[in-house]
This record gives C-alpha cells, sequence and structure tokens, in this order.
C-alpha cells in the first residue's frame, strides 16, 4: 500500500513538472519610449541689462556751510565750468576780508621796518649806533617780511575757501541724482549730486556664473533695445566681475558700446546677445522624462546592449513648457526613457521603442 501511494505522487510530481516546463514564459519586459540626446540648437543666449554711463563723478562741497541754492535737477544736462550748487559764502567773505586787512597791516609793518633798517645802517656807517642795533633792526625787517608771506598765504587760502562755497561741474554730461537740498548743511566731502558723461555708455548685464566664466574681456555683443529691439549697437565686453552675486550667483559684465546711439539713453533697458553661443552643452528633454529623487532631478538612461536602466543625476538650466534644457549630466549619443520615468525601478529590463514596433 505504502509503494503504491509512493509511486502515485512521484507521478504527480513529474506530471507537474512536465506543466512547468511547458508553461515557463520569458520575462515580460516593460516598454518604453526612447530618445537618443544630442546638443540643443546652436542657440545664442540673452541677457536683459541696463545702459549706465562709464563715468561718473560725485560732486560735493569741499567746506563746511548750508546750502542757500541749487541751479540744476536730475536729467538735466550740464557743462563743464556750470554753477550748480551755492553754499552760503558770507562766513568766508568775512574772512577773506581779514585776511586782506592782517596783508595791508602785514605790509606797512614791512615798509616801515625796511626803513628803519636804511636808517640804522646810515647810523652804522656813521658810527652813531651800534652792530646790536643794526642786527635788531634787521631782524625786525626779517620778521615783517616773513609776516607778510604768511598774511599773503592766509588771504589766497581765505579766497580759495570762499571758491569752494560754489560748486560747479567738472564733466560735460547729465545729473543722475541730487542727494542734498536747499537749507542743508553740507559737511565737506558730503555727497550733494551725482553727474554722469553721457559720450561713453555701458550695457551692464548680470550673467549666471558659468556663462561668467565662459566669457572673456572683448567678447563681441549684440545690443538690442527692448523697447524697439530693431534698434541695436554693437559692443564689447570691458570688464567681467571676478566673483559671483553670493545671494543670485550671477556674475555682472559690462559691456562698452562701440558707438553713442541716441536711443541708448541712461536706463533704457536692452537685450544682450553674444557672438557665439556660449556656457556648457546643453539638451532638450521633454519634461516627462524628468523624476525627482532625494531632492534631485534624475533621467533614465537605457543601456543599449543590456536593455537595463540606470538612473542619473541633471541640472535643469531651464524650463519652457513641456521642454526642460539639461545643463549637465548628459553626454551626446546617450539614450534616455521620455515616458514613464515614475515607473521605472533601478537595473531594470526594458523595450526600446523600435523593438515595441516590431
Amino acid at each position: 500500500m505504502k509503494l503504491r501511494f509512493a509511486l502515485i505522487c512521484a507521478g504527480l510530481l513529474t506530471f507537474l513538472a512536465a506543466c512547468d516546463r511547458n508553461d515557463a514564459q520569458p520575462p515580460v519586459l516593460r516598454p518604453v519610449l526612447s530618445i537618443v540626446v544630442s546638443p540643443s540648437a546652436d542657440e545664442r543666449p540673452k541677457f536683459a541689462g541696463v545702459i549706465q554711463p562709464r563715468y561718473r563723478t560725485e560732486r560735493a562741497f569741499q567746506v563746511l556751510g548750508r546750502i542757500v541754492a541749487r541751479k540744476v535737477n536730475v536729467g538735466e544736462t550740464v557743462h563743464r565750468g556750470q554753477i550748480i550748487a551755492q553754499n552760503d559764502p558770507l562766513p568766508y567773505e568775512l574772512a577773506v576780508r581779514s585776511a586782506e586787512a592782517d596783508l595791508a597791516n602785514a605790509k606797512s609793518r614791512s615798509q616801515t621796518t625796511t626803513a628803519q633798517l636804511e636808517r640804522t645802517r646810515t647810523l652804522f656807517r656813521n658810527t652813531v649806533t651800534s652792530q646790536a642795533d643794526l642786527d635788531t633792526a634787521q631782524q625786525a625787517m626779517e620778521a615783517a617780511a616773513a609776516a607778510l608771506q604768511q598774511a599773503e598765504a592766509n588771504l589766497a587760502k581765505a579766497k580759495e575757501q570762499l571758491s569752494y562755497t560754489t560748486l560747479t561741474a567738472d564733466i560735460d554730461g547729465v545729473v543722475l541724482s541730487i542727494d542734498a537740498e536747499v537749507g542743508q548743511m553740507a559737511s565737506p566731502g558730503m555727497k550733494v549730486m551725482t553727474l554722469a558723461r553721457t559720450d561713453i555708455r555701458e550695457a551692464v548685464v548680470d550673467v549666471p556664473d558659468d556663462i561668467g566664466r565662459a566669457l572673456t574681456v572683448g567678447a563681441p555683443f549684440d545690443i538690442l533695445l527692448q523697447a524697439d529691439p530693431s534698434i541695436r549697437a554693437r559692443g564689447k565686453v570691458r570688464e567681467i566681475a571676478p566673483q559671483a552675486d553670493s545671494a543670485t550667483r550671477l556674475r555682472r559684465i559690462r559691456i562698452t558700446l562701440d558707438s553713442s546711439v541716441e536711443a541708448f539713453r541712461l536706463g533704457a533697458t536692452i537685450t544682450a546677445v553674444p557672438d557665439q553661443a556660449v556656457g556648457p552643452t546643453t539638451f532638450d528633454l521633454p519634461v516627462s522624462a524628468l523624476f525627482d529623487r532625494d531632492g534631485e532631478s534624475r533621467v533614465w538612461l537605457v543601456k543599449s546592449a543590456e536593455g537595463v536602466v540606470r538612473s542619473v543625476a541633471v541640472e535643469i538650466a531651464d524650463r519652457r513648457g513641456s521642454v526642460a534644457r539639461v545643463g549637465r549630466g548628459l553626454e551626446r549619443g546617450m539614450r534616455v526613457v521620455t515616458a514613464g520615468a515614475n515607473s521605472l525601478s533601478e537595473g531594470q529590463k526594458v523595450k526600446l521603442e523600435a523593438e515595441v514596433a516590431q
């Protein structure tokens, strides 16, 4: 009985094994859509900026005083030597009068001591006076001459101080800002207004740090007026900030315009376009190819030989609707899954679009 039961079980196991061999199927491969990436079209980047003067000067009084007049306003054109502001001149006019009086007194003393010296010399030659009297007269004359020189210097200084109460433009340009008003006390060196030359203008542009590193001084740019893009000018990079801003991670560049176009007024917004593409190579991918993991943007790469996927981190340079521009993480010729990115797993085997069509 036991032998018969053992034979029946052995037969059943053999039958089941045969069934398993007949029903065994190859693993189902997940079909995916994919593309082979290539660099984005050679599109020149565009950067917004503003027109600023290359040369500007801050005007300030050199003497303490109360501002009694301001002759210009913001935006007005000024010429070299034009009066733009005035301090109260009365204290300095009085100082000039005092210095003039001191000078007159010094001149009188100089004349008197000079005459006294001549008389003393005559008496000394006639042996009427002593050598000590002659030396005293000589010393008095020299002291009076020194006092005269000091009085002249004091008068020149007082007149110079008086001239500082009138503030003039030191360049031909335009008034950018007013920093002090009539009635305000102006200390020496306190900025009263800012003037700017209008003959040499620059486009000031903030660019991403990687592009700033790729640019060189002298790189040519097209400058387009945002209000009317048909108005354009040429320029060259004059200065590149040595480091990016700590908050924005943007690097400031200054582009000097080759010619002065009246439409590019100070403060006008512009678009700066480099002559050639700059910065790292980028690749355009559909947004559906991206997924997030651990705070990083990633894509699935397909190893065509093995037909398995692996994820790599990428850097998103820009998003435009359903298209994302990837700056780092990819290379030319890589195959990227473009659909179903969120349902794949590391090392999973897939079937490419070409195989799905078969």
